[in-house]
């Protein structure tokens, strides 16, 4: 979810979290409730507001949950969510603090702990059985640690652009401790922001780290700047810290990781470098989506929607 903040490559790296961990790497100025909701809440049969998520419910039939990234918005998915709605109940999470909403319980440690735990209330709440869970980012890793702790609420899981342990992006040889003072200086940084107007050329630095077209990049600043920053920098802080690449061989769970490339690094080595960290894992499949970056949804709508149905279909 991710920099400019104080060094050249502090600003790089937390450009990158911000949409993944914005997914990881997307975040700003704070707490105002928006008056319109978003065209996929104005569609919606209800809002289930929770401690560390709010999740809107919309269409008839099969269940299937999306979970967005840091400092993302549930508009993350607005491309997908009307056809999905024909053949599907979609349950579209958002965490709490991010879109302009309330952070409520998201400004204590534990965010990522409290997604996950809100999520199984849900499922288990609504007697959903597995369900299908989509994530994107950190809404990826939360996924993953869902199927962790309650194998029985995941049927499968679509990872979009998400890894087991994020910090091996920062540093290859990266373990949870050794990345603790850059997590931690992380943090402070986007705490640092709160209250006051998220800078825009940071915004814009952000979304041209996350996206590759004009218009998923415009999207991708506005996002950035309706997120709290409290909860942006806590959220990056335990995403480096969760380390879940020795829990993969635990996983039953099929998951299918949708990997972005381009023709800089290439689809070979990239698909490598994903395998190699999800080594271990039982049950587990790859696919390249070309000329994206990490909102797939946004950069390559149509080969993000064909992805989604395959993997709702099989």
């Amino acid at each position: 979810m991710m920099h400019a903040l104080c060094f050249a490559a502090s600003r790089v790296s937390t450009t990158r979290w911000l949409a993944m961990a914005v997914a990881i790497a997307v975040a700003n100025a704070s707490g105002h409730s928006h008056g319109a909701l978003a065209p996929v809440a104005a569609a919606a049969d209800r809002l289930t507001q929770m401690d560390h998520i709010s999740v809107q419910v919309v269409g008839r039939g099969s269940p299937v949950i999306l979970i967005p990234g840091l400092s993302s918005p549930r508009a993350t998915w607005d491309g997908v969510v009307p056809e999905l709605a024909k053949n599907h109940r979609v349950y579209v999470v958002q965490v709490n603090g991010f879109g302009g909403d309330d952070p409520r319980g998201n400004l204590q440690p534990g965010i990522l702990d409290g997604i996950v735990g809100d999520l199984h209330t849900l499922i288990t709440g609504a007697k959903l059985g597995a369900v299908p869970v989509v994530g994107h980012s950190m809404g990826g890793l939360v996924s993953l640690m869902l199927a962790k702790a309650h194998p029985e609420d995941v049927k499968k899981a679509l990872i979009v652009d998400a890894l087991p342990f994020y910090s091996v992006v920062l540093a290859p040889a990266a373990t949870v401790e050794s990345i603790k003072p850059q997590a931690e200086m992380m943090r402070a940084q986007l705490n640092s922001f709160y209250g006051k107007p998220f800078p825009a050329q940071i915004a814009q630095i952000l979304a041209q780290q996350m996206a590759l077209t004009p218009a998923a990049r415009e999207k991708v600043a506005g996002w950035t700047t309706q997120a709290d920053m409290r909860v942006s920098g806590q959220a990056i802080y335990e995403d480096m810290q969760t380390d879940l690449r020795a829990d993969l061989p635990k996983i039953a769970t099929p998951v299918t990781v949708l990997v972005p490339w381009t023709a800089g690094r290439g689809e070979a080595a990239t698909l490598g470098f994903y395998r190699s960290q999800y080594a271990g894992a039982p049950k587990v499949t790859f696919q390249g989506v070309g000329d994206s970056g990490h909102f797939v949804m946004l950069d390559q709508p149509e080969a993000f929607e064909r992805a989604l149905a395959t993997f709702l279909a099989g």
